[in-house]
């Protein structure tokens, strides 16, 4: 498996690394600008994962994710073909809940991220 991980917190990225490294190899950007970038660039060999967390400096997760998957939208890629997409943050407000699955996320983890919460989480989305 091949994954993005989004995250500007330095613990919270190395976290997220050392539990998803047994699951395959893991990128890193740092803000949702360099995400986007990262999504893009590598969409010939594409991404079955991107953990994104939402209060980040340049460009926010909810932007990264709109944009993400209006890109995919715009090269024609149909659901269910979307990259798998799970917010990683510490908002745990209905509001950032229901618009970040009103933009199409298929996750949605709240911080601190505990390791069997997210393995039920990517067995319950088929990533392993």
């Amino acid at each position: 498996m091949k994954i993005l991980i989004v995250e500007d917190n330095f613990i919270c990225r190395k976290l997220l690394i050392s539990m998803l490294s047994k699951f395959g190899e893991c990128h890193v950007a740092v803000n949702g600008e360099e995400a986007i970038s990262a999504f893009k660039d590598s969409f010939t060999a594409q991404y079955d994962l991107v953990c994104l967390d939402i209060n980040m400096p340049i460009k926010n997760g909810m932007e990264a994710l709109k944009e993400m998957r209006e890109f995919e939208n715009t090269i024609g890629v149909a659901s269910p073909g979307f990259v798998k997409i799970i917010m990683t943050t510490g908002l745990d407000d209905k509001r950032n809940i229901l618009d970040s699955f009103k933009e199409q996320c298929d996750g949605y983890l709240i911080k601190p991220i505990h390791a069997d919460k997210l393995s039920e989480l990517l067995t319950s989305l088929g990533l392993v």
